[in-house]
């Protein structure tokens, strides 16, 4: 890995994003056509949520600043009971279960890079919000987790020869079935989250 190369953490939200922000003593540059935040070694652009925004963020970001490696943060979806509240892990596969391939009719995969020594997941990514239990239960048998971001941000990579990382935590489980409670668990976890990636992931990086 180039030790030298930029880092540009990719968020969806700021409210994911904000211990970061914090922690990480970052200062806004821009705000469109993403707010970015700088210091001196660390970018992180909030995409906004979903699959074109994530796309379009991070091909932005590759571009604006060369050479650079992506690591896409943020909040995930427990597909089955498996997964506690909180957990971090480190993404090994996204699967996009709702654009199958139009040969095979099978849902595309994407791999990113990964690094050795984390707990790792599959990741379902949908464009659409996954909150229904029986809608859970259906992509547990392709995927622990579920976004709305992971796939798009690992196929954009890869389009532009960027490396990219991926690390998710748990904000919500089967048994949280509306928005109120997967904002207050994000809340309840982000600083968790932040001190996993602090502690754990940026040495590596």
């Amino acid at each position: 890995m180039e030790k030298n190369s930029l880092i540009c953490l990719l968020m969806a939200t700021t409210l994911e994003a904000k211990p970061f922000i914090d922690g990480l003593s970052l200062i806004r540059k821009t705000e469109k056509p993403f707010p970015v935040y700088k210091n001196n070694n660390y970018i992180l652009t909030i995409s906004g949520i979903g699959k074109t925004n994530a796309a379009i963020a991070c091909a932005y970001s590759c571009l604006t600043f060369p050479n650079c490696r992506i690591i896409n943060l943020g909040a995930a979806g427990a597909t089955g009971t498996k997964h506690l509240l909180g957990e971090s892990f480190h993404i090994t596969e996204a699967v996009e279960f709702d654009r199958p391939h139009w040969k095979s009719k099978t849902p595309y995969v994407h791999k990113p890079d990964s690094l050795e020594g984390f707990c790792g997941a599959k990741i379902a990514t949908s464009d659409h919000p996954v909150i229904d239990p029986e809608e859970r239960k259906k992509i547990s048998l392709l995927a622990e987790l579920v976004d709305m971001e992971s796939a798009s941000v690992i196929q954009t990579c890869k389009k532009l020869g960027t490396l990219c990382y991926l690390f998710k935590f748990v904000s919500d489980t089967p048994e949280h079935t509306n928005d109120t409670d997967i904002v207050d668990n994000i809340k309840k976890y982000r600083d968790t989250f932040f001190d996993f990636f602090r502690q754990y992931a940026m040495p590596l990086l």
